[in-house]
């Protein structure tokens, strides 16, 4: 009898557990995630200024007015290529740090902490500390131009150079995140593994691309998950580094968002950019999850 209690024990504790933790996880995910969710679709609907309660309703207006607005196509093609840059070259080159970090020689923890620092600090620092450095007047940049008999170079005020300081930026503060990522994984590869394929004759690359690159696939595809999350939701450094300037050529779309909705005061279209971008993250992490991590 006693062997036949303890499993029903064991249930009867699961279930108080569950109604103890799983009500208060539920109600604090619908008060900040679930109800500000359905306050932005709402209010999407309407033309409305933040002021008062929304009573002028346009319906789907906000979104054709979005999607046929040259400055948001603008962010949205940005968001895709700040994407396509992190994927190319922020990931491989944190992926080559770690290949030399990862093993415990000399001055490698000294060099993992050197590149994981930048990740440690806040975006609106970054961007601040990089507007200075790109500064055409007082900026280090510039004075090595000039110094090599160039103009003063104003990389923030040209659009194409803005977006390109942009993207150094962001791969300089998020590569080491990554070089972090992909340590851990390397370091969790059986050593064995090596061995054997280097009594095999197996040459470096062959083992990189037969042992290394297999083992560390988890880890790689959530660090693609991670860039590109955190590409579509760039903004605190975009602010400080370039306002979204010049002529809305750096915007992103929660850059966007911010200048065209909430500087302005047009909340009602401010929300129908996050609607959208919800939407579309919603979208590729459920795509993402269901099609290519969905063994891990």
């Amino acid at each position: 009898m006693s062997g036949l209690a303890r499993p029903a024990r064991r249930d009867g504790g699961a279930l108080v557990t569950a109604l103890i933790f799983v009500p208060p996880a539920v109600l604090l995910f619908s008060i900040f995630v679930i109800l500000p969710l359905g306050q932005a679709a709402w209010f999407s609907l309407f033309k409305w200024n933040g002021l008062g309660w929304p009573t002028l309703f346009i319906g789907l207006k906000n979104y054709s007015r979005l999607l046929n607005n040259s400055d948001f196509q603008t962010a949205f093609v940005n968001n895709l290529l700040i994407i396509i840059f992190s994927i190319a070259i922020q990931l491989p080159l944190g992926l080559g740090m770690a290949l030399l970090l990862a093993r415990r020689a000399w001055g490698s923890v000294t060099f993992r902490l050197i590149f994981f620092l930048p990740y440690v600090l806040a975006d609106v620092a970054a961007g601040l500390i990089f507007r200075f450095i790109f500064d055409g007047n007082y900026g280090p940049v510039s004075a090595v131009v000039q110094a090599f008999g160039g103009q003063p170079l104003f990389m923030l005020a040209a659009p194409n150079l803005a977006f390109t300081a942009l993207i150094i930026v962001v791969v300089w503060k998020y590569f080491g995140f990554h070089m972090m990522l992909y340590i851990a994984g390397l370091q969790g590869i059986d050593r064995q593994l090596y061995e054997a394929a280097e009594m095999d004759g197996a040459s470096a690359f062959q083992r990189f691309r037969s042992i290394t690159i297999p083992q560390l696939a988890p880890m790689l595809k959530l660090s693609v998950f991670f860039s590109v999350i955190g590409a579509l939701q760039l903004f605190d450094m975009v602010i400080p580094l370039t306002g979204g300037g010049p002529f809305e050529q750096t915007n992103t779309m929660v850059s966007f968002m911010y200048n065209f909705g909430i500087t302005r005061m047009r909340v009602g279209y401010g929300s129908a950019v996050g609607v959208m971008l919800f939407l579309v993250c919603v979208t590729f992490a459920l795509f993402y999850q269901r099609f290519l991590m969905r063994n891990e």
